[in-house]
């Protein structure tokens, strides 16, 4: 059995506008990971995956439909590389955060499985490599991925990411992010397009925006280097109302945003493609991250998280990541079963 490791992303500034060469802001969530197991389960020269169990399916991959077809390419550009083309495995995931929120499941499965293959076959890659590979099956999911979901998704860091270039920032802020789910399925393939076509009908409008959004996201990078904790909420406020005016966000959201403000934060926004799929807030302690939380879980939210901005949290994530490689590798019969 191999087994692999990622986790949830989410945008902190630069949603549509980094479409458009400007700058973005992704952080990682490394409490909300996906885990992948693989088995293999001999040569098939029609599918790499011989069963599969993944968001509430199970079964066969020709039983599932085109949903997991990044999925299947994972497995497929991952056996490759290992030298093993034709080997079929039988695929589990398992995730604690929700797919089509705009929190980078789709990347996240695919790393998380391409690393279990790796490891089942006893193959060293590195992390450009599996980037790589992991790029190749986001293809088969968005057509033209920026590549900043594959990164951050295995990133300990936050990731700054303008026209393919990537950084990488540790942010030591005594800050929190509250991070909720509106339990609407964003489309972030619908709101590009709505946001390209707007383009065409009122350029000077769409670009004076984007401008607008880029230089946000900009400044948001001092200010978490900074630890300008009130400076980065309010660019948060407006990086919400402009998206809000190019209408990618949802109502829910926007109401959503209004509750975590008026619970403490010191800003909240959209985060994502849109039409829905979760919001972020901002909050300068733990305490106020609670309220903020329970909050919004009280007016409407499915789910919600808090994530720490402090270095002492990244430390200890890195620890709890080598535990727990060390307890998958001694239990894999138990994980099997």
């Amino acid at each position: 059995m191999g087994y692999g490791e990622t986790w949830a992303k989410v945008i902190l500034m630069g949603e549509h506008s980094v479409v458009y060469g400007y700058p973005a802001v992704a952080a990682p969530l490394p409490s909300l990971k996906m885990r992948a197991w693989v088995t293999p389960a001999g040569l098939c020269a029609t599918s790499c995956i011989r069963t599969l169990k993944a968001l509430n399916y199970e079964g066969s991959l020709s039983a599932a439909g085109d949903r997991f077809g990044g999925l299947e390419c994972a497995v497929k550009v991952a056996t490759e590389f290992a030298g093993y083309p034709g080997l079929a495995f039988d695929v589990v995931t398992d995730s604690s955060f929700p797919a089509g929120r705009g929190m980078g499941s789709s990347a996240a499965s695919a790393g998380a499985v391409i690393r279990a293959i790796l490891d089942a076959c006893d193959v060293r890659a590195s992390e450009q490599e599996i980037l790589r590979l992991t790029n190749e099956a986001e293809v088969i999911t968005h057509g033209n991925p920026s590549g900043l979901d594959a990164v951050t998704t295995c990133s300990r860091d936050i990731v700054t990411f303008q026209s393919g270039q990537m950084q990488y920032m540790r942010v030591d802020m005594p800050a929190y992010l509250v991070i909720a789910d509106s339990g609407i399925a964003g489309s972030t393939r619908e709101a590009v397009g709505n946001v390209r076509k707007a383009d065409e009908k009122n350029h000077p409008y769409v670009r004076s925006v984007m401008d607008e959004l880029g230089e946000l996201a900009l400044a948001s990078e001092t200010d978490l280097e900074l630890g300008a904790v009130n400076m980065l909420g309010e660019r948060m406020n407006r990086a919400h109302e402009l998206l809000s005016q190019l209408d990618v966000s949802h109502p829910l959201v926007d109401h959503l945003v209004d509750v975590a403000r008026n619970a403490g934060a010191n800003g909240a926004k959209m985060t994502g493609g849109g039409l829905g799929g979760c919001l972020i807030a901002f909050a300068e302690d733990a305490d106020t991250a609670q309220n903020i939380s329970r909050a919004l879980l009280c007016e409407g939210a499915c789910k919600a998280w808090i994530h720490s901005l402090s270095a002492k949290s990244n430390e200890q994530f890195d620890e709890e990541l080598v535990e727990g490689r060390r307890y998958e590798l001694d239990n894999r019969s138990l994980v099997a079963a």
